[in-house]
């Protein structure tokens, strides 16, 4: 597919291209016309640090053919590879498909390792140290930028190697959301929850599910106002895994913590993303990648097998 959004671009890049070439031959034709005028010494009459002459020697006829050479090998490879604008050449060849064939090539290869484990569950390839091995590349080279290499998250990205799970934690959920993606949503709810010091309230009343620093009087103000939270959250706060919406019993907070951050996204709402890995990893990469986050919060059990 074209990296090119509008046709103007495509035809902008191809002229320059070509305009660029011909160029280069009008300026060689241009300095071949060009005649230097003749002395009895033979230089162009330049003389540099007193008793330095530039000789007045014609180029080799080799080297302005050789410059030819180019100039005409440039217009054949437009003709077989992309170069001219969204024109793909008569050769086919990408950088995609380039990728795409070393990566069925590897796929090809690598074929009986992933066969040993996919005979495997989830929970039982967790304590493969083998499959942990390509696990844990699989991790670094697509989930550590978002989450760390050490698997704890950050502001935003949930933290994997502990107990707390959006979707649910087990192998089977957390290999739907690496096949499927996953879409956090929360609305802004100001409007519902009622005015600034009802947002406030119920920021405090939050504070005090999780048992937070927090003030208590304003935070019992807050608790009817949280009724416009319960219906993802729960009245007693403590979330629900097929909505994705979080625990607030927890000390949990994976877009930061304290009154502030609470209203703010009361206030804005908040979306996040995770992007789906099926058409990025085999199916059988994903069989061990979910072992090895499973693995994550899971270790005693995972030692087991």
């Amino acid at each position: 597919m074209s990296d090119f959004t509008e046709n103007f671009w495509s035809w902008y890049v191809a002229a320059l291209t070509l305009i660029g070439i011909i160029g280069a031959l009008v300026l060689l034709w241009a300095t071949a016309r060009k005649k230097m005028p003749e002395r009895s010494d033979n230089t162009t009459g330049h003389v540099w640090d007193e008793d330095l002459r530039e000789s007045n020697n014609p180029m080799p006829r080799w080297w302005m053919w050789l410059f030819v050479f180019t100039v005409i090998y440039s217009l054949l490879y437009l003709v077989a590879y992309p170069g001219l604008g969204a024109y793909p050449g008569e050769m086919g060849w990408s950088t995609r498909g380039e990728y795409d064939a070393a990566m069925s090539s590897a796929d090809k290869e690598l074929a009986p390792l992933y066969a040993g484990f996919t005979a495997k569950n989830g929970e039982q390839l967790a304590g493969d140290a083998n499959a942990m091995a390509v696990g844990e590349r699989l991790f670094m080279n697509n989930c550590a930028q978002c989450h760390g290499s050490d698997a704890r998250g950050s502001k935003g990205f949930p933290n994997l190697a502990d107990t707390d799970w959006l979707h649910g934690g087990s192998a089977d959920k957390i290999k739907e959301t690496l096949t499927m993606g996953r879409k956090g949503q929360m609305p802004p709810m100001a409007a519902a929850v009622g005015t600034p010091d009802d947002v406030k309230n119920v920021a405090q009343y939050v504070l005090s599910l999780s048992g937070g620093p927090h003030d208590s009087v304003r935070a019992q103000l807050g608790k009817s106002k949280f009724t416009a939270c319960a219906a993802c959250h729960g009245m007693d706060g403590k979330g629900n895994a097929a909505m994705g919406a979080p625990n607030l019993t927890d000390d949990i907070w994976l877009h930061g913590w304290g009154e502030r951050a609470i209203v703010d996204i009361v206030n804005k709402g908040k979306t996040s993303e995770m992007p789906a890995q099926a058409g990025k990893l085999t199916e059988a990469q994903i069989h061990v990648l979910t072992a090895y986050t499973w693995g994550l919060s899971n270790k005693a059990a995972a030692a087991k097998f």
